[in-house]
């Protein structure tokens, strides 16, 4: 019984402690259950925490039975109509005699709720929560059924993307995902249960396949033997967008671990530039301990002959104007940054407890983009990665300690400096700048600063426009926050709505099935072979690791 006595503060702690429901649960150490079975029992009952909450209301399960907390009431409520196990305590308990008593009432006011909602089963209800924004008809879901449940959010399928350095998208369907059937939409794999065998191939990035959320390819021979990776969508933006070509030459990584981009960079250089030219793909990673992981990756996609691991090298160190550096032609950079698009950072749940009319914790309500110094915001945990030298600086102030505005401010700084510095590469025609982030301090902002700056201004580099990219890119439908790009322009000729149009973004619970994520490009529109810059412009200091974010006055 101690199960539930672990779990029921945890509802409420949750709402009010920063960091994920895993990191809370995980991090509390005074649990007598082990940590993984309260996880599993918080986040299924929160996932149907508004409709037992309406349970346990309508048949007033807590006047009849004092003793029970609402969040007590919640939990094993739950396991009493909803787990295979039932309640997990003997029979003579008394919390768990306290709901056993009420089954027939309880049981009732669950179908009460599931008739009134047009659903034909518990499993459609149970398929339609895990849901959690609102369905449309078109979803695969009559009009009934669409109109008769709100949800917040989509689920997050399992991406998988073929590694055509060892094998073909044909052969991988043919068998690792033989068993599998074909999804006439991604809405169909996004509401499918974990164990129901369907698949679709993506219509924006090429070799790449969504699975149905928690499936399991990690035991597959394809996994083992790097045929299949499982990278999430987003991630595969950035060597789709800077389309690298053969006349461009080399290609560099600035910040390369653990290296699901440079290995999809290199796919694509090896189905383009083969029989072509001999192309390398640099993959640059200061911190050595990742760097080894950069290195087995490399390994097991098989691209040792094409991509050049430099461990423990430091972009911001790499001399532009000797070689190779000098002859690189395309750079994919994806720096450190706050993370806050990845799924479950410093997520929870929305729980609605009995006697609430609506959820107490709503992270997509609570997500609204706080311009930097403008107001105060939560402190947030992040383990920072240290990926370069100055991030070392920064990361003593990335925990609980440091408020976000003020981390932003030196997260986007420090971004800004290694995309300038990228700029400076004589022979570089093309560069990609990615986070997985959903703050404009380190997206849209720093590419404006970047586009504003004098080595961008000398050298001619502007954005690759939507118009000009490839066509997964060119057709994807979110696109830059043109708020964002109104704050911060000034002095380039070019409106907000033309920089939001280059730029992309994706965001978390969408019907596209992706992490939060961001990525634009950036071309140079002739190379300047005059007046090499060696930290100023004409008389114009640049001062890139100074630079602090847009003013709120802008």
């Amino acid at each position: 019984m101690s199960l539930y006595y672990d779990a029921a503060p945890l509802l409420l702690s949750s709402q009010s402690q920063s960091g994920s429901l895993k990191s809370i649960v995980f991090g509390s150490t005074n649990l007598k259950s082990p940590p993984k079975q309260v996880y599993a029992l918080l986040t299924e009952a929160s996932k149907w925490s508004t409709v037992l909450s309406e349970v346990i209301d309508n048949s007033q399960l807590l006047q009849h039975e004092r003793k029970l907390s609402p969040g007590l009431a919640l939990l094993l409520v739950h396991d009493l109509l909803l787990s295979k196990s039932g309640v997990a305590a003997p029979a003579s308990h008394p919390l768990r005699a306290a709901v056993t008593k009420h089954k027939a009432r309880l049981s009732a006011e669950l179908t009460k709720i599931r008739v009134k909602k047009g659903l034909g089963s518990l499993d459609e209800l149970r398929v339609l929560l895990a849901r959690q924004v609102k369905p449309q008809v078109g979803d695969g879901l009559t009009e009934a059924t669409a109109s008769s449940v709100s949800r917040r959010r989509w689920p997050h399928p399992r991406w998988v993307r073929i590694n055509t350095l060892k094998t073909t998208l044909k052969d991988q369907l043919e068998t690792t995902f033989a068993e599998y059937t074909n999804a006439n939409s991604l809405s169909e794999v996004l509401l499918a249960n974990s164990d129901l065998k369907i698949r679709f191939v993506d219509e924006h990035v090429p070799n790449v396949i969504a699975l149905p959320t928690g499936t399991d390819i990690t035991k597959t021979a394809a996994y083992r033997n790097g045929m299949v990776i499982l990278q999430d969508k987003a991630s595969c933006f950035p060597a789709c967008l800077l389309d690298p070509q053969a006349e461009d030459g080399d290609c560099l990584d600035a910040c390369a671990a653990p290296g699901n981009k440079t290995t999809h960079l290199a796919a694509l250089i090896w189905s383009r530039c083969q029989g072509v030219r001999k192309i390398r793909v640099w993959a640059c990673e200061r911190d050595k301990a990742r760097a080894e992981i950069l290195t087995r990756m490399v390994s097991l996609a098989g691209c040792q002959n094409i991509v050049t691991v430099k461990a423990g090298q430091d972009f911001l160190l790499l001399d532009p104007e000797i070689s190779p550096w000098k002859d690189v032609g395309s750079l994919l950079l994806d720096p450190s940054c706050s993370g806050s698009g990845i799924i479950g950072r410093n997520e929870r749940p929305a729980i609605t407890l009995p006697g609430q009319k609506s959820d107490l914790n709503d992270p997509i309500k609570s997500r609204k983009r706080k311009r930097v110094g403008k107001t105060d915001a939560k402190p947030v945990t992040h383990k920072d990665t240290k990926k370069e030298q100055e991030q070392e600086a920064l990361a003593h102030q990335t925990d609980a300690s440091m408020q976000l505005p003020a981390r932003l401010k030196a997260l986007s700084a420090f971004q800004l400096r290694l995309l300038l510095h990228a700029f400076r590469f004589p022979s570089m025609k093309r560069i990609s700048y990615s986070t997985c982030s959903i703050y404009a301090e380190e997206n849209e902002h720093v590419v404006i600063a970047a586009l504003q700056s004098p080595i961008a201004k000398l050298h001619n580099w502007r954005l690759l426009k939507r118009n000009e990219q490839v066509a997964g890119m060119r057709s994807w439908p979110i696109r830059g926050d043109v708020s964002a790009c109104q704050e911060g322009i000034e002095e380039i000729l070019t409106t907000a709505d033309e920089i939001a149009e280059a730029c992309i973004r994706c965001r978390i619970g969408t019907p596209e099935g992706t992490q939060g994520f961001f990525v634009a490009a950036f071309i140079k529109v002739h190379i300047d072979c005059g007046n090499q810059l060696n930290g100023s412009v004409k008389g114009v200091e640049i001062a890139e690791d100074e630079w602090e974010g847009f003013s709120d006055s802008s």
